[in-house]
């Protein structure tokens, strides 16, 4: 089966069943030639571990240096590579030029399947197009929801930052926040504005946007700390990964104000912050089960020619909200590194 054919036609299905289709097929299923391997296979998962000949999967991210988030998601990637008997390879570049070349690396070594994030689709389009000649399935994670199906990747797992971002305008209209000020971290990244633009559709106050140059945490203190106090009014700020939070926190009393801070994804540091009142609320994507998906669905396709949501939906893994009300439940995975 290449990658782009289609078993006959079928419905779209929820979420729940995919999940539990997914289930099947790691603890008892069977393929449709049948025979001896077949049996084997199946025995095997149900063991919980693979013993198919090894592959080797190609990780590649839009990771920058020193963004603990990605932590998470490689993670999740080494779980299922250790339990599928799969070669993880991880490569990660924010620039998006640069990630293109680590995904054409990937496609000269000839890897058996790649795991991709597309922050920045239209820079991927050519390289993406040489990984289908070539034959290699591509699945998307964590960013690139609406760019996955036309840049022909066979899966999605991750988060429709729109809908989450929507959600966290309507989680803010509860705090009584009246203006904001959303901070993006790295201008051009589609995933980053699609969250703040989402944030501004549903809050029923005032929202700015504030660019910063997350590649450098000192500059991002002193731009958020002079943004605070050029404008007093500001009462929340709101930034796209847990490292921004902390560091706002930080402008916050630098400014001498009394804005709290909300933010977008999670990590242990956050979590602790959120359980001592130094951030708000945090909007958890599951990077963790991004990663985790995304190597097993290789796994699962080359093995059992599966597809995660019928090969026309996106799984998704977001958003929900952690706040105090829950924060406990979720710290002892926190500290284990998984949420």
């Amino acid at each position: 089966m290449d990658r782009f054919s289609r078993p006959g036609p079928r419905r779209l299905v929820p979420l729940v069943a995919v999940a539990a289709a997914a289930a099947l097929a790691l603890t008892g299923c069977s393929s449709g030639h049948g025979g001896k391997k077949a049996e084997q296979a199946a025995a095997n998962a149900s063991a919980g571990k693979a013993n198919t000949p090894r592959m080797t999967v190609a990780l590649v991210t839009h990771q920058a240096p020193g963004d603990t988030f990605w932590d998470t998601v490689r993670k999740g990637a080494e779980a299922a590579a250790a339990k599928d008997n799969i070669k993880l390879v991880y490569s990660a570049d924010p620039n998006a030029g640069n990630q293109a070349n680590l995904v054409q690396n990937a496609v000269d070594q000839k890897v058996d399947g790649i795991a991709v994030t597309l922050a920045k689709p239209d820079a991927m389009r050519s390289v993406l197009g040489r990984a289908e000649r070539a034959g290699i399935p591509v699945v998307g994670l964590n960013s690139g929801l609406a760019d996955w199906k036309k840049l022909g990747l066979t899966e999605f797992f991750g988060q429709d930052e729109s809908v989450a971002g929507e959600a966290f305008g309507d989680k803010l209209n509860t705090t009584g926040a009246k203006k904001v000020v959303c901070v993006i971290h790295e201008q051009g990244n589609v995933g980053l504005t699609q969250r703040c633009d989402g944030v501004r559709k549903t809050f029923k106050g005032t929202t700015e946007t504030l660019y910063v140059n997350g590649t450098d945490m000192p500059s991002v203190r002193a731009t958020i700390t002079a943004k605070l106090k050029q404008d007093t009014a500001i009462d929340t700020v709101v930034t796209l990964g847990a490292p921004f939070a902390a560091t706002a926190a930080q402008s916050v009393g630098d400014a001498g104000g009394k804005a709290k801070v909300a933010t977008f994804d999670l990590n242990k540091d956050l979590v602790k912050a959120v359980q001592n009142g130094s951030v708000e609320f945090a909007v958890d994507q599951q990077p963790y089960l991004q990663g985790y998906l995304a190597v097993d669905s290789l796994w699962l396709y080359k093995y059992n020619g599966n597809y995660s949501g019928g090969g026309v939906q996106p799984v998704l893994t977001g958003p929900a909200f952690v706040d105090r009300s829950n924060v406990d439940k979720v710290a002892g995975f926190a500290a284990k590194g998984t949420r």
